[in-house]
């Protein structure tokens, strides 16, 4: 899809694992693109489900997805404990209908503000799934590479991954709330 929905546009991200099977679904809304890619927002309230597990935001947060589709991160508003999120991904792009999808592939760079840093998360499940499912080779090389680099960013408070380039977005955000976000759609 070459054009993007107007931003305010209410859609539903949608996330799989490599072999096909369902992944995370986000309530999200559109709220445009810059330099750095294109952002989504999630209200307070605002639903993410995935198989056998269900979370309710509790403060609002924006989502990256730079035009590379290899990750999305996601900054959560204080004073939530997990300030930065990001998906290692691929292929993360727009479909027929107009909605995000992407493929969730396991690691992820975190950093909390209570005290426990940054890290690379979930490495246990990344060695697990690239047997399973079969990764090539340079899809495994690449996304370990680009992990570390996240990472080495996020610790250094590199643009996008600070609250100079995230603030802006996340008023945004708040600018588009209504009384009825509580109940975004479920397609």
């Amino acid at each position: 899809m070459s054009s993007r929905p107007a931003p305010g546009t209410r859609l539903l991200f949608r996330w799989r694992k490599w072999d096909g099977s369902p992944h995370w679904e986000q309530d999200s809304v559109y709220l445009g693109s810059d330099e750095w890619g294109d952002w989504f927002g999630q209200q307070v309230g605002w639903r993410s489900d995935r198989p056998g597990r269900h979370f309710v935001c509790r403060e609002p947060n924006v989502t990256l997805v730079p035009a590379s589709g290899d990750w999305a991160f996601t900054h959560n508003a204080a004073p939530h404990p997990v300030a930065v999120y990001i998906d290692l991904a691929w292929d993360v792009t727009w479909n027929e209908e107009g909605m995000p999808i992407g493929i969730d592939m396991d690691l992820d760079v975190v950093r909390r503000t209570d005290g426990r840093g940054t890290w690379i998360d979930d490495r246990d499940e990344w060695e697990d799934h690239r047997v399973r499912y079969g990764y090539p080779a340079d899809v495994v090389r690449h996304l370990e590479a680009t992990a570390l680099d996240l990472e080495r960013r996020v610790v250094a408070g590199e643009a996008p991954f600070s609250d100079e380039t995230t603030g802006p977005w996340l008023q945004r955000l708040a600018d588009l709330a209504t009384p009825d976000d509580r109940t975004a759609p479920r397609a």
